[in-house]
């Protein structure tokens, strides 16, 4: 080969080079170079709808500014099928992540679990929105549930006692959990910490699983700083089951005029008609004025025996003065009344 029949030769591999070099660079950065751009944040969770089509996805991402270029994320997408593979979920999203690293995540529905606390509920309103705020399951489809007397005899309970069905803990979901899943993993636990211990503990009592977290409810109501009070007062009224007196409990007034807020119960309060007022009706209330801790439920399972009839909050230390009898129920409750109306606290 001649030299110059080697030089368009040489032209034409240089070309090629170039072009493929180029190739190589494009590939390069479409698949491995970063498509991922959140600013100043480390890191944010994206949420696969369940139902979303491919462009649901894709729109989100652009529209959230998750990613920096759709078309090579498309591009990457459609190469590894997952506009055929859509999977809901809650997933997380690190800055500078390639199309590659984040379509694998969304491909293996590779979903980060919500670690979800049950506490500090007073109603099924109440609990069917916290859940709403932290599932996908939608919140008035459980409320739904939570009212369905034949839908709740499936767990024993109806709408009245089916909050004594959850147990205050923090729990793992993943987020496409649905209301009837979320019911079913609460079933789970509900049963799991029913060992047969406080089975036998709730009979010696005289009291019912559900009459057990009831009245829990109330302790953990007028004790949640000292756990060392919550036997005594548990005690106090399971005495006055036993001797058919009224529980006089404040915190069920509290919750039967919907507002646990209020410092000081009035007389008026008193008279409010409600089965959960215990100033009205003997026994227990139908069902729990708020999800009671584990230590409040054991209380009741493991109450100090004493001859306590009555109890009355103590001024400014969070616990309480107990009597056996009325009279010093008396002085015990003048002189709170005082401390209250001297602290100028009239509500």
């Amino acid at each position: 080969m001649t030299t110059q029949t080697r030089k368009p030769y040489l032209t034409v591999l240089l070309v090629l080079g170039i072009l493929l070099l180029g190739a190589g660079f494009w590939l390069y950065r479409m698949v491995y170079l970063p498509n991922v751009e959140l600013g100043t944040r480390h890191s944010e969770y994206f949420y696969v709808h369940t139902g979303w089509t491919y462009t649901d996805v894709v729109n989100s991402l652009v529209e959230k500014k998750i990613i920096k270029s759709r078309g090579s994320f498309e591009w990457m997408a459609k190469l590894k099928k997952y506009d055929q593979n859509i999977k809901p979920g809650r997933y997380r999203i690190l800055e500078s992540m390639s199309n590659r690293a984040l379509i694998n995540v969304l491909h293996k529905g590779d979903q980060e679990p919500v670690h979800f606390t049950l506490n500090a509920v007073h109603s099924k309103q109440q609990l069917a929105s916290r859940v709403g705020g932290k599932l996908e399951a939608d919140s008035l489809a459980l409320l739904q549930m939570l009212n369905d007397d034949v839908y709740l005899s499936r767990f024993g309970m109806n709408s009245n006692t089916i909050l004594t069905l959850f147990i205050p803990e923090t729990y793992e979901f993943y987020w496409t959990t649905s209301a009837e899943e979320f019911m079913d993993r609460m079933a789970k636990e509900y049963k799991k910490f029913w060992t047969e211990e406080r089975k036998s503990k709730a009979r010696a009592v005289g009291l019912s699983q559900t009459e057990v977290i009831t009245l829990a409810s109330i302790v953990q109501e007028e004790q949640s700083r000292f756990d060392d009070e919550k036997p005594i007062i548990a005690g106090v009224y399971l005495n006055r089951l036993r001797d058919h007196m009224p529980l006089q409990s404040d915190p069920t007034v509290r919750y039967a005029i919907g507002d646990f807020t209020v410092n000081r119960i009035l007389t008026e309060d008193l008279r409010t008609e409600s089965p959960y007022n215990t100033y009205l009706h003997t026994g227990l209330p139908p069902g729990p004025i708020c999800f009671p801790e584990t230590s409040s439920v054991d209380a009741v399972l493991n109450r100090q025996k004493s001859k306590y009839l009555y109890m009355c909050a103590e001024f400014g230390t969070g616990r309480h003065n107990f009597a056996e009898n009325f009279e010093q129920h008396k002085v015990n409750a003048k002189r709170y009344r005082e401390a209250l109306d001297n602290a100028g606290i009239k509500r």
